[in-house]
């Protein structure tokens, strides 16, 4: 596990809207250089995508997140970031994933033990509440 004090686990959750859709080649590079950044600095997550959305959690240092956070703004291939939930936790929901990741379009997850309908819900769309976000990462539930 990476090494944090509990009071130094910061996690943010934002939703995003891809600018043009992204191909399973274009996941799967943002995936690995996600995966690299990630590792350098201590952040480790989640990264949600289905029909052009984007969720993500991320969690670690504030300062990292915050950096980061400054990138995916100004990062073209996103466009309408809005931030979903932030806050402190005592421990990591991810502690083992530099950048978990999970394709909600494939057939694979439609028939995967547990899922739900829910996951059908534009990732942007009927979140002005927090608590679908923590069910899906698992956030104080």
């Amino acid at each position: 596990m990476i090494g944090f004090m509990p009071d130094d686990i910061f996690f943010y959750v934002y939703c995003s809207n891809a600018t043009k859709p992204f191909s399973e080649a274009d996941l799967l590079e943002l995936l690995t250089r996600s995966r690299e950044n990630n590792a350098k600095v201590s952040l480790t997550g989640v990264l949600l995508y289905k029909d052009g959305n984007f969720m993500q959690a991320l969690e670690g240092p504030e300062p990292a997140i915050r950096e980061l956070l400054k990138k995916i703004h100004g990062d073209s291939r996103h466009q309408d970031v809005v931030r979903m939930l932030e806050g402190r936790s005592a421990d990591r929901q991810f502690p083992y994933w530099y950048m978990g990741f999970q394709n909600l379009n494939s057939e694979e997850v439609k028939n995967t033990p547990g899922y739900t309908e829910f996951l059908n819900t534009p990732l942007t769309i009927g979140f002005d509440h927090p608590d679908p976000c923590r069910f899906l990462i698992g956030v104080g539930i």
